[in-house]
């Protein structure tokens, strides 16, 4: 696997159990700018091509000079020094462009927080599947203080997470929440006590995802997040399409027939995924 082209995300990857992990390290304070988020860009044509990675997992063991541990405290602004208003608009919509996409990925992911969590950073978390949070992380929007509003799916999603009150609460009046309130909201869908413990948490659930077939985990991820505020007969047309996929591209016959392997814990040899076509963005 060449891991060359997103090299800034400083990534390894786990070919036993199909997890690829991200750890963060790069700038003053894991700030996203626009080496990143070619990195980014370049991680979907990874993910999207190779079906060996069956995990994404993004973390960050990076800490300030002081001993603060940070996740990602932001976008980086400083970069835009110079830049045109029409400049500022166009990287901007490449943000949000870039983290439908992430969203999108045919396989599971999850992020693994701990520490700064600020704007894109949050934004970043929207993008995954599971978040898993250590006490030390913390969590806020501050751009309404900066003249703006997060901009890279926040305004438009966060309240599908945690519901319209926390949203506006978090993104009107930027209060910064712990841990434990994150998870009292939905923000974080599970603790961990440090980032090893949740790196295990994630081999663990890399391990049951490498015996799923593919395909139908890729399905089952686009019927969710298509239908979220659809009308129920719509839901059902996803849900009937997608399990379709499943029986058309020969799954539904593996599984039958490796039936009682799969009851033993072992994975029959699924056939390749039929990833879900990519998100619009418009």
């Amino acid at each position: 696997m060449d891991l060359d082209a997103i090299e800034a995300l400083h990534p390894s990857f786990d070919a036993a159990c199909g997890l690829l992990l991200l750890d963060l390290h790069h700038g003053k304070a894991n700030e996203m700018g626009t080496a990143q988020l070619d990195a980014f860009e370049a991680l979907c044509d990874l993910v999207e091509g190779d079906e060996r990675i069956r995990l994404l997992v993004t973390t960050s063991r990076r800490t300030t000079s002081k001993g603060t541990p940070i996740f990602i405290a932001g976008a980086n602004v400083t970069e835009r020094e110079g830049w045109s208003t029409d400049q500022v608009k166009a990287h901007v919509r490449r943000q949000r462009a870039i983290l439908v996409r992430l969203r999108h990925l045919p396989i599971f992911t999850a992020a693994l927080v701990t520490g700064v969590t600020l704007g894109w950073g949050v934004e970043f978390l929207l993008t995954a599947d599971y978040v898993l949070a250590t006490p030390a992380a913390s969590f806020g929007l501050p751009e309404t203080g900066l003249g703006i509003l997060p901009g890279a799916r926040g305004t438009a999603e966060l309240a599908h997470l945690v519901g319209p009150n926390h949203a506006l609460r978090l993104g009107c009046t930027g209060e910064r929440i712990d841990a434990d309130e994150a998870f009292r909201i939905g923000l974080v869908q599970e603790a961990t006590p440090s980032v090893d413990a949740g790196l295990e948490r994630c081999r663990a659930l890399a391990e049951a995802l490498a015996r799923k077939s593919p395909t139908a985990v890729a399905q089952f991820k686009r019927a969710v997040l298509a239908g979220l505020g659809r009308p129920e007969r719509t839901r059902l047309e996803l849900e009937a399409a997608a399990y379709e996929v499943c029986v058309d591209r020969g799954e539904a016959a593996l599984g039958r027939a490796h039936f009682d392997a799969i009851r033993r814990g072992e994975a029959p040899p699924w056939g390749p995924r039929a990833a879900p076509p990519r998100a619009r963005n418009d």
